[in-house]
């Protein structure tokens, strides 16, 4: 039986992708997949809220015209998304398989193949590769494609979303020693809240923002304490100093008109020491062997853009390998349901502590936390709702393995 070489489909697919656009991609896919014996090569992405994967099909405003829609909850596709786990399906002895579409370790899809041969390990090997190509082109087409953000839309996004979600990172992020994974909601209205996290060496800078108020001028406020906080921390600056200059830029801006509560956090990797300050925010939530971890109350700082002149304190902690870090903002603890019960920090930690005891990766344990904090709150939210949560696995000081080495599985079968 012939052995599948995929270096060639992989090369092509590569070099004809410098100069294609996100509409070309599904013909580029289906002519070199076809080439490699990889037949129906069908891509799906995820909408913004991870509700519904959209098939690719090059065609429309959206390049999704004519396409499939899948739900996330409840087909066998949004399963592989969940998870992240390859699975195949056989109906008249077609053997489809659906692969997993990640950036790293950020969820952007899924990507059906049907293999002319029988798959063993060396294609398996290969549509695992192909998927990861698709990844990593995905990304590059992303930023400057309307058709993309069309399709992973499913309705009218407001204008104060459009610069959070332009302005913060990837919702994943996951490296020997760390994970991160962010989700903020409502995706398509939110105004007054922003995250935010960055490596450098061997420190993990990481924010979260709540401005005052949940219209326009809320998404400015967030928006440029976000930036500010990047612009100064780019530049070497502390917590004071950037909190001062925060503050000063809201003042000069705002007249005391507008503020922004915010934590902001440096983790060390190699230690596991943990620093922050809160700027009349919630204090972060460590969650270390299934188990909610009490600190002494910290003073906080006042909200930023108050001038109330209170000291900053810098609070600290020693992380221990497994440890969570959870910073949060009120939208996910506030909302009440009908008997007006709130979700309550209880609820919030027991579950994400149920969640990943049961092994569910992280990012999809965010995604759920939010899909329960709607559903408590009768499906609409009063107040955006943003979490960051943070797991520090230890310094594993393997950089000369890196090359070789897995990061931590955060999709475990």
């Amino acid at each position: 039986m012939p052995v599948m070489d995929s270096a060639p489909m992989l090369r092509a697919l590569l070099r004809a992708s410098h100069q294609a656009t996100f509409e070309q991609l599904p013909r580029l896919l289906t002519l070199h997949a076809d080439r490699a014996g990889l037949n129906n090569a069908r891509l799906f992405v995820t909408d913004l809220q991870e509700e519904v994967l959209r098939e690719v099909t090059g065609v429309g405003q959206d390049a999704g015209s004519g396409g499939s829609e899948l739900p996330i909850d409840s087909t066998l596709a949004g399963r592989v998304f969940r998870t992240a786990q390859v699975l195949s399906t056989n109906t008249a002895g077609t053997v489809d398989h659906w692969l997993p579409v990640l950036n790293g370790t950020e969820r952007l899809g899924v990507l059906r193949l049907t293999p002319a041969m029988p798959v063993h390990t060396v294609e398996q090997e290969a549509m695992n590769d192909l998927a990861t190509l698709l990844g990593l082109i995905l990304v590059t087409k992303r930023p400057t494609s309307d058709s993309y953000a069309r399709l992973t839309r499913t309705r009218r996004m407001a204008v104060s979303a459009e610069m959070q979600w332009t302005l913060m990172p990837a919702r994943t992020f996951v490296n020997d020693r760390v994970t991160i994974a962010a989700q903020m909601e409502p995706a398509y209205e939110t105004a007054g809240d922003a995250y935010d996290y960055a490596l450098a060496g061997d420190t993990v800078h990481m924010a979260v923002f709540d401005a005052m108020g949940h219209d326009m001028a809320a998404g400015l406020t967030a928006t440029l304490a976000l930036a500010v906080c990047r612009n100064l921390r780019r530049q070497g600056a502390d917590f004071a100093e950037m909190c001062d200059a925060v503050e000063a830029l809201l003042l000069d801006q705002f007249h005391h008109d507008r503020y922004v509560t915010g934590i902001l956090a440096a983790l060390d990797l190699t230690t596991g020491s943990l620093r922050w300050v809160s700027c009349g925010h919630p204090p972060p939530l460590l969650i270390r062997a299934n188990r909610r971890v009490l600190h002494p109350d910290h003073p906080a700082h006042h909200p930023l853009g108050t001038d109330l002149g209170l000291p900053l304190v810098v609070a600290r902690t020693q992380l221990q390998p497994g440890d969570r870090v959870l910073f949060y903002t009120d939208g996910i603890t506030e909302p009440r349901d009908a008997e007006g019960r709130e979700f309550g920090v209880d609820r919030f930690t027991d579950f994400i502590i149920r969640h990943q005891s049961a092994g569910l990766p992280v990012p999809e344990t965010l995604r759920r936390l939010v899909h329960a904090v709607l559903d408590h709150h009768q499906g609409t939210l009063d107040d955006d709702a943003t979490v960051l949560l943070c797991e520090w696995h230890g310094n594993t000081d393997r950089t000369d393995e890196l090359a070789d080495a897995p990061v931590p599985d955060i999709y475990p079968s």
